[in-house]
């Protein structure tokens, strides 16, 4: 069974917005909170050191961010490709 034309570029974009947001999410809860620990301490937010916060509290606030620049992604995605919901 031959997948249309039409659905295979959907599927590339989907994956493509997936892997992006996926490297941004590993870049800030493992980059931020772990490798660039040490630099980011020399900073504070909130009264506590820029690497902890990052490693406790931001990572999550940023993958909260991604949910939803997923969902607007996927929303224009769909219109795009003629899978609006509506």
């Amino acid at each position: 069974m031959a997948i249309p034309e039409n659905a295979r570029k959907y599927w590339r974009a989907n994956l493509k917005y997936l892997a992006v947001l996926l490297v941004i999410w590993f870049a800030v809860s493992f980059g931020c909170g772990i490798l660039f620990k040490d630099f980011l301490n020399r900073y504070s937010l909130g009264g506590f050191k820029l690497g902890f916060w990052f490693a406790q509290q931001g990572s999550i606030y940023v993958f909260v961010i991604l949910i939803f620049v997923y969902v607007w992604l996927m929303n224009s995605l769909d219109k795009k490709h003629g899978y609006n919901e509506k």
